[in-house]
């Protein structure tokens, strides 16, 4: 969309984007993941193939947001480790091709929002509730409005029946049952 006009509206009192579908730019958005190994250090790790949309309601709180994500094109900066992650162990992705998030309803908290859903991964579906945020309109170089969106979310991986690990001699597991999700996304309405 060409303009230069920012198209947001306020709703009580916060900020939201214009009504209409916002089809997300996945060459401008992140879906991550942070995992704990050896119990102490961050190991962080994302995807390059994302798509989705957010469809803005009239009433924000009936609005809805989709995600798929190509669940074979996780990176996490070790070739070794990203082959195990799409092994069977993990995503199983020559089974289980997608990761995708399906929203539910959508909830006002403070000046964010609350996005509740389903989280489908290796075929399991499961409800999570993300902390998300509109962050605001931008304009790129060309003059096309993009909207900002960040969310995140803590799970347990193992309900998705992602329970590989190691124990630890001195106590623990190699990977953490609690996995932080991070997406941070730039959308465009579209025509």
């Amino acid at each position: 969309m060409e303009t230069g006009i920012k198209p947001t509206r306020t709703i009580d009192g916060r900020e939201v984007p214009a009504v209409g579908t916002w089809t997300i730019d996945p060459t401008h958005t992140q879906a991550e993941f942070v995992a704990r190994h050896l119990m102490v250090s961050k190991v962080r790790g994302g995807f390059a193939t994302i798509d989705g949309s957010i469809v803005v309601a009239e009433d924000p709180s009936d609005s809805t947001v989709e995600i798929v994500i190509d669940a074979s094109s996780v990176s996490s900066g070790t070739a070794d480790r990203d082959a195990h992650i799409t092994s069977e162990d993990f995503f199983d992705v020559a089974t289980y091709p997608q990761i995708r998030f399906v929203s539910t309803s959508v909830e006002a908290k403070g000046s964010d929002w609350l996005l509740h859903g389903d989280l489908t991964i290796k075929d399991v579906t499961k409800p999570i509730t993300l902390d998300f945020s509109f962050l605001g309109i931008i304009s790129d170089p060309w003059g096309n409005a993009k909207a900002v969106f960040s969310a995140s979310a803590q799970v347990e991986r193992e309900d998705w029946g992602l329970t590989w690990n190691v124990p630890l001699e001195g106590g623990g597991v190699l990977v953490s049952k609690t996995i932080k999700l991070e997406i941070e996304a730039q959308a465009a309405l579209a025509g």
